[in-house]
């Protein structure tokens, strides 16, 4: 058996492989938030190449919340449309496509280092680092408007035809930055004991779940642990997991860090994939794990050890979009060829 090339089953989604692409903003979307003709070749060229499930870069629930001025929106109707025509085409190669939503909080419009036409926000007024601009402090009514862009963007998704739904809830942007101790100095019901500093995430999950359909599934990335002493650890991912996982998230992707400037002890590095092995062995929680996963057999190792339930390549797809055929190679695996490259196939 090829672990590898098992299929996975998540609600009424079924998965060809376990092979993931990471979510990674291109930058290079209109500033109306929609997609361009790189978007259709970027992904597709993934999806073409085998990827089991394409999942589209941070697309912000609202406007003031893109990371920079050319990411992805669903925080208007008028960007459903531009959407189709991309997912259309990566299913008809045969992958599942999702999108993940996201809030860049207090790192909104990063490139300019926070200080963009609105003013950034946060659980807290702490800037990400010096000379980034101060977040406003979020107020409870502003708090509901951010779970309700979620649970809006949600619906577009679904309208759009978006198979899974990711919340992005890593790497120091918004949801993160209530979740860890180190940016959420709140004296409120959203600040102090992790029950409180998750009850943000919790509630857009709760929303996004509610606009989500039943027969598809729900993912969240996090970051695992802040890397930084007194900030997030992964025992309290464990625990935000377990709670995740009764408000209907079917998978956690194991991310780590984001959260202050350098704060990872090997950047992106295949230490994080033990972080998605506790999760899933203590929360009972499929999750995915990330982290230079470069070469098949490591891949395959890590879901056949069960450590993890999907595999996510980031930079290493950026490199060899049809690594997943070369994979199938390596092990060995018969997989159907895209039909016009069938003359590569052999040799």
């Amino acid at each position: 058996m090829i672990h590898l090339f098992s299929p996975l089953i998540l609600r009424g989604v079924t998965l060809r492989n376990r092979v993931m692409m990471s979510p990674m903003c291109q930058y290079v979307a209109g500033e109306d938030g929609h997609p361009i003709d790189w978007h259709l070749v970027h992904y597709g060229a993934r999806a073409v190449g085998g990827v089991g499930l394409v999942m589209l870069e941070a697309t912000a629930v609202e406007a003031r919340g893109r990371i920079s001025r050319r990411d992805l929106g669903l925080w208007d109707d008028e960007q459903v449309e531009p959407m189709k025509r991309l997912i259309g085409f990566l299913q008809e190669q045969g992958a599942a496509v999702g999108v993940q939503l996201a809030h860049a909080g207090r790192k909104g419009w990063s490139r300019r280092k926070g200080h963009g036409p609105t003013a950034p926000i946060g659980p807290s007024p702490i800037p990400f680092d010096e000379g980034w601009a101060t977040p406003r402090e979020m107020g409870r009514g502003e708090i509901a408007a951010v779970v309700e862009a979620f649970r809006q963007a949600a619906g577009r998704a679904l309208t759009a035809g978006f198979d899974v739904v990711e919340v992005h809830a890593a790497h120091g942007y918004l949801l993160h930055e209530f979740l860890s101790p180190l940016t959420n100095h709140r004296a409120d019901g959203y600040g102090g004991s992790l029950d409180n500093r998750m009850r943000l995430l919790v509630e857009v999950v709760e929303g996004v779940r509610a606009a989500w359909p039943d027969d598809r599934p729900l993912f969240v990335r996090v970051s695992a642990t802040d890397w930084v002493e007194g900030g997030l650890t992964v025992e309290d991912t464990v625990e935000v997991a377990r709670v995740l996982a009764g408000r209907g998230v079917d998978l956690v992707d194991c991310s780590s860090g984001g959260i202050l400037p350098g704060a990872l002890p090997d950047p992106y590095g295949s230490g994080q994939v033990p972080l998605a092995e506790q999760v899933r062995r203590e929360a009972r929680v499929a999750t995915a794990a990330v982290g230079l996963i470069t070469e098949p057999e490591q891949a395959e190792a890590i879901l056949a050890e069960g450590r993890a339930d999907l595999v996510v390549l980031g930079r290493e797809l950026l490199r060899r979009p049809y690594w997943v055929l070369d994979a199938a190679r390596a092990l060995g695996y018969e997989v159907e060829w895209p039909k016009p490259y069938l003359r590569a196939r052999v040799g």
